[in-house]
């Protein structure tokens, strides 16, 4: 098996193991181009879940500042949605390791 493909694919499988932290390593330390775009693809994948995951926060605070008596909406909408964001992101990832892995 040749290091490339495991390095790239290690990349998306990072998401388990190390998030972001080993494609940026591997995106700045490779020499090789494929690696390093796989590295760019697997660290920005990485990223995407942040954004919505800032919003749910952002919403549980707001819900605890100002706690009514009717039902949070908002952070119900803002949890499904994350939790949806980051099952694609790691479906996608997981598909996306075993394709470089497996590639000719």
């Amino acid at each position: 098996m040749e290091t490339r493909k495991v390095l790239s694919s290690l990349c998306y499988f990072s998401i388990f193991f190390a998030g972001f932290i080993f494609p940026f390593i591997v995106w700045l330390a490779s020499g090789d181009q494929a690696t390093k775009q796989h590295a760019k693809k697997s660290l920005i994948s990485h990223l995407i879940p942040i954004i919505p995951t800032i919003f749910v926060v952002m919403a549980v605070v707001y819900e605890m500042v100002n706690f009514q008596n009717d039902l949070p909406i908002f952070t119900i909408i803002s949890i499904v949605i994350t939790g949806i964001v980051w099952l694609v992101v790691v479906i996608y990832n997981i598909i996306k390791g075993v394709k470089v892995l497996i590639s000719e």
